[in-house]
């Protein structure tokens, strides 16, 4: 039979004979990043919001459409392989999960050479590590990937990227990674430069002059996240095969091909928006993707839709999950943005929030948790307090005990009774390895940890106090002052003062130095999308939120807050009424989640917040129009995320205006801007049109006395 009538043969022969679309799952980071923990247990299998890892990466493959996958495992392998023949993950239709183990295996490179020698890839496959967050939508980036390859077989690989701005203060994303240079041919997508330490370049970039020749235009971004998710050609495993010099899988072959001018191999981008996807990188890259699974940035894939659990988790308007069987004290708080797991037990007078707790957790009483990740089966006596730590399967901590930020305690590790452990300590009942590994070798334990993960050692160490098990590493100084970048703790007060201001020098001096004053990212003005705008806004507001929340719950001071915020602002690139309109979201939303009956007792809770925290919109009100701006957002507000103020518009209206937050000139300026406006735009107007007269008629008094 011939080939349909406007269809190539080819194209027919390759509908006929369609490969499964397959993957391969990286389960060995190959880093050495979340030590001491993964000399215990494989990264992989680590709890995200009480889910391992590779269930995420797993869940989103199954979504789009992925029928065959590789998962490659060396570092504990057994338990990986032990893990997912327990799971549900064996014997789902149409997906199929299988194990590829080596023991000697030191690189991705390495990795990839024996999936090749095995010969299980049969045409495009996707390579992705065991640690990647996403639910994009995969089938376009697959199209046109596959649409390059009938035009170019030099095309062999689209890397997925999203835009991601990194900090002016600390030159690393909100997920710790460094600033990603990119260049990028705009009409075709073509990768054409990859720079991923930004600190290497010193002030410098050098382009092949063929670039400049072969390309009308390129565009070379730093406002790019690279998500770790490729779409490649089956060449992609020869070319590893055929150089043993490709090791890391961006900083050797990536960069490698871009500079090699014989073979000829392409790669592409393909860059997503609204959709989600990041890779774990480090405890920053934890802790903020944790929150963006809580705060619903990654659904369907968030705790309380089935991901690999039978276990029934309930959701809350106040972004608070409850696993079933939970016994918690009635004078127990449980605050915005936390997950409890089933079976656990909290005591009187404790309160928790902004965190993760596992499954059969006892937590005593007059106990204080802010920001902190407690796994499974997890011992918490009474007077303790943690902020912003990590805490594996088994942790007790005696009474009194106390966690700095940014500490680490590994498997079964016991903290004595009254015990302060210093900030960013990690403490496990493994010594610290005598030499240390490079940052691409292999996290292998001592094949002395059982299946589950922690050490099978049973004895005492007075390193942590008395009657604490437990040794603390130690960290060289260069290690201590980067362990504030890849910490769950937010920088502290003093550090951020320091780096605030050494970005400010640093944009004073770089507008002295260039006349033309470009802009910071190397881009074009106008070259973003409104999608990118409000997706970048959007992130920006939901961590002043959580500036705000952390702020107000523990008393931090003014000063403080608006350091962070200052800091935040730098970070995205935000302008003062971004600031005073985040902020003013943050104290809305306060007001509401704190509990109301009725329309008095929530215009009460306005005023009580507006007093005590309104003092921090004034460094960002500078101008009526940035008033009129926090006027706009509380409309904003009235018609979407907080629906119960709407009646009560002009009553807060007047509430911000007594208060001075709000001035008579940016409210009648306001709602003379309102005039030619539709008529769907007016109803708050019309609501304040006795307020706004009697404005009018005062102004007008005050001007007949001058």
């Amino acid at each position: 039979m011939g080939a349909k009538k406007g269809v190539k043969q080819d194209d027919t022969v390759e509908d006929l004979r369609r490969d499964p679309l397959q993957a391969i799952l990286l389960a060995d980071s190959f880093t050495t990043k979340f030590r001491p923990i993964t000399l215990e247990c494989p990264k992989v299998l680590l709890p995200l919001v009480n889910t391992p890892m590779i269930d995420y990466t797993l869940t989103w493959l199954e979504s789009a459409d992925v029928e065959e996958v590789f998962v490659f495992c060396c570092s504990h392998s057994k338990q990986i392989i032990n893990y997912l023949e327990k799971s549900e993950w064996v014997n789902r239709p149409n997906f199929s999960v299988t194990t590829i183990e080596s023991l000697n295996c030191i690189s991705a490179g390495d990795a990839l050479r024996l999936i090749y020698e095995r010969n299980v890839i049969s045409g495009d496959f996707i390579l992705i590590s065991g640690d990647t967050v996403s639910n994009m939508m995969l089938k376009q980036a697959l199209d046109e990937h596959k649409q390059r390859r009938r035009k170019d077989t030099n095309a062999v690989m689209t890397m997925v990227i999203k835009k991601s701005k990194p900090s002016r203060v600390t030159s690393q994303t909100r997920l710790g990674t460094d600033e990603l240079i990119m260049a990028i041919d705009p009409s075709t997508k073509q990768l054409l430069y990859y720079e991923d330490k930004a600190d290497d370049l010193k002030g410098t970039l050098t382009l092949d002059k063929s670039f400049i020749a072969e390309s009308p235009s390129i565009f070379l971004h730093n406002d790019k996240q690279d998500c770790y998710i490729d779409i490649c050609s089956p060449e992609v495993l020869s070319l590893f095969t055929d150089n043993f010099d490709y090791q890391h899988l961006r900083r050797h072959f990536v960069k490698g091909l871009l500079v090699d001018d014989i073979m000829g191999y392409k790669i592409f981008t393909y860059e997503i928006h609204s959709d989600y996807a990041a890779r774990i990188d480090n405890f920053k890259s934890y802790d903020s993707i944790s929150k963006d699974i809580i705060q619903r940035w990654t659904y369907p894939i968030v705790p309380d839709v089935q991901i690999s659990t039978n276990t029934s988790i309930e959701v809350d308007r106040n972004g608070i999950y409850r696993g079933p069987e939970i016994s918690q004290s009635r004078s127990a708080q449980v605050g915005p943005f936390t997950f409890i797991g089933k079976g656990s037990i909290i005591g009187d007078n404790t309160v928790i929030k902004n965190s993760v707790v596992g499954d059969g957790c006892k937590i005593g009483s007059n106990v204080f948790i802010d920001g902190c990740y407690i796994w499974k089966n997890v011992i918490i006596e009474d007077e303790c307090r943690l902020m912003h730590g990590i805490l594996c399967d088994g942790v007790v901590m005696k009474s009194g005990s106390v966690l700095e930020p940014g500490v680490v305690l590994s498997f079964k590790v016991v903290v004595g009774p009254d015990f302060v452990v210093p900030a960013y300590s990690k403490v496990s009942l493994l010594p610290q390895p005598v030499i240390q590994d490079s940052d691409e070798e292999l996290e292998y334990a001592d094949n002395n940890s059982d299946e589950n993960g922690g050490s099978t050692n049973d004895w005492d160490s007075s390193e942590i106090g008395n009657g604490g098990c437990g040794f603390i590493w130690s960290t060289s100084e260069v290690d201590h002052e980067e362990e504030w970048r890849h910490s769950v703790a937010p920088i502290s007060a003093l550090k951020l003062k320091e780096l605030v201001k050494k970005a400010y020098d640093d944009v004073e001096m770089g507008l002295q130095d260039d006349p033309f004053n470009p802009l910071p990212d190397g881009r074009e003005s106008g070259t973003e999308s409104d999608d990118e705008i409000k997706d970048e806004s959007q992130y920006f507001e939901k961590e002043v939120e959580a500036t705000f929340l952390r702020a107000v719950h523990e008393n931090v001071k003014e000063d403080h807050v608006i350091l962070e915020v200052n800091s935040l602002r730098l970070s995205y690139n935000m302008a003062l009424e971004n600031c005073a309109s985040a902020l003013f979201y943050s104290m809305m939303k306060l007001a509401l989640d704190t509990p109301h009956k009725s329309a008095a007792d929530l215009v009460k809770n306005v005023n009580d917040v507006m007093s005590r925290c309104g003092k921090l919109l004034k460094p960002y009100l500078q101008g009526i129009d940035d008033e009129i701006e926090v006027i706009m957002k509380f409309e904003e507000i009235c018609m979407e995320s907080g629906k119960e103020y709407s009646p009560l518009f002009v009553q807060i209206l007047h509430l911000l205006y007594d208060k001075d937050i709000i001035q008579e000139e940016a409210i009648l300026n306001w709602a003379n801007e309102k005039e030619d406006a539709d008529e769907s735009d007016k109803v708050f107007v019309k609501q304040s049109e006795k307020f706004i007269q009697w404005l009018n008629e005062a102004s007008e008094e005050e001007e007949e006395e001058d």
